[in-house]
């Protein structure tokens, strides 16, 4: 990673790009210091200490803090997040959608444009809410019609900046620029994640429980970070065998290739679908006066992540079985509106193409859906297991206010390396134009 690093600077274009994606993320975090203007600075702050429930810990990992904050970025590119899952699901159950995705460079750019509609809109609803909700509550100093449409506007605004950094990044810088803000915001979250497990485990303790404590936290850190690479690069590749045809004069054909199927085909989605399907409840409460002593409270109690895992509790880990269930309902779920083995099939045979010692067509396609119902199963058991390390961690430790988690582990890891892949492409492709210049 770092020798990629390293012999990109070396070549002026990919410098430049580096640098100018750099510039926009310092522009992001001075952004994120920005507060919204006629709000309470310190509102936040007292409302998340009093907090009993971590829902939100996450989603203040993926502003950078900015939530907490109440900077012009509060709601980061959340929006925008939830906006392109929105489309992509809605291609699946609109036709008119799925012909657009299918339809090249110029259908890609229509989609996009729905997608950028969406995120406005719900930067809008969500900026709105939070505007009249927390401003009734003390978030605003005066609270009335001029400063709610004021936060509004500045949430909206900020969300909508970020999308349009994002695509920058996209298009001058390197990687996906969406994706790079989200890991510069999970990243920005560490330090004070690291300064918690110290003043947790190791301050105040004498030499050796130090040392054994920092090693030990350092070694389940590598460990999980090597596990969350393997499952993001392991695959199955399926062998396929083009047959020979006349074209002309010439036989051309009958070269061998694969289809690559990732482990875990859904990448972080799933974790994200169900820890949304969790925690919507338990956000929605905080609007409300809730009674945790009675029935209702107890399930909101359950619900939340924060209450998992504790020995002295144990009848709220029934949550968590309900979050590991959610995980691989959704694994599942998503892989089958991202990868359609007959599409896939019928595609090989038009090419004609084939699986040795499989038949074309349905029984292909069969084939297909048999090797990857237990490939998903084994990614839905590695996400599972990323996941859950730092819940069972945080609840028999007693560890709390830890943003970083299993979700944001495997969004850093994606990210990187996607990044690093894009790096070398490009590397590559001028390697190319420079051979053919000379």
């Amino acid at each position: 990673m770092f020798k990629t690093i390293r012999n990109a600077f070396k070549v002026k274009e990919l410098r430049g790009k580096i640098l100018y994606t750099f510039m926009m993320l310092v522009v992001i975090r001075f952004g994120s210091q920005l507060p919204i203007p006629g709000i309470e600075s310190t509102f936040f702050k007292d409302w998340f200490a009093k907090q009993t429930t971590d829902v939100f810990g996450f989603f203040n990992a993926m502003t950078g803090d900015s939530f907490s904050n109440m900077s012009i970025f509060a709601l980061s590119i959340t929006p925008y997040i939830t906006s392109s899952i929105i489309i992509q699901l809605l291609t699946i159950a609109i036709p008119k959608l799925e012909e657009l995705q299918k339809d090249g460079e110029e259908g890609r750019k229509k989609i996009q444009e729905y997608t950028r509609y969406t995120t406005v809109a719900l930067a809008l609803l969500e900026s709105s809410a939070m505007a009249i909700g927390f401003g009734r509550q003390g978030l605003l100093q005066d609270y009335n019609a001029w400063n709610v449409i004021i936060a509004i506007a500045t949430m909206t605004t900020g969300s909508s900046l970020l999308m349009w950094i994002g695509e920058q990044i996209t298009d001058k810088g390197v990687g996906n620029g969406i994706s790079i803000v989200l890991l510069f915001n999970i990243l920005s979250s560490i330090p004070d994640d690291i300064k918690s497990l110290y003043y947790r485990f190791i301050f105040g303790q004498s030499i050796p429980v130090m040392a054994g404590a920092a090693i030990l936290i350092a070694l389940v850190i590598v460990l999980m970070v090597v596990f969350a690479v393997v499952l993001n690069n392991a695959e199955r590749r399926i062998p396929v065998q083009y047959s020979k045809k006349m074209v002309g004069r010439k036989m051309v054909g009958g070269q061998a290739s694969n289809i690559p199927l990732k482990v875990n085909t859904a990448g972080v989605m799933p974790v994200i679908f169900a820890s949304s399907i969790m925690s919507f409840p338990v956000v929605i409460a905080q609007f409300f006066p809730v009674d945790y002593t009675s029935i209702g409270g107890k399930i909101l109690t359950m619900l939340n992540s924060a209450s998992w895992c504790k020995p002295s509790q144990p009848i709220y880990s029934i949550g968590l079985v309900i979050y590991i269930v959610l995980l691989f309902v959704f694994a599942y779920f998503y892989t089958t509106i991202t990868f359609n083995p007959l599409e896939v099939a019928n595609n090989m045979k038009k090419q004609g193409g084939f699986i040795p010692g499989i038949r074309p067509g349905k029984p292909t396609s069969d084939y297909l859906n048999h090797i990857l119902s237990y490939i998903v199963f084994i990614g839905a058991v590695g996400l599972t297991v990323v996941a859950l390390v730092p819940i069972m961690a945080s609840g028999l430790l007693n560890v709390s206010r830890i943003s970083f988690s299993g979700t944001s582990l495997i969004i850093i890891v994606g990210v990187v390396l996607e990044t690093i892949k894009a790096v070398e492409s490009q590397m590559l492709v001028r390697y190319y134009k420079g051979f053919l210049n000379d």
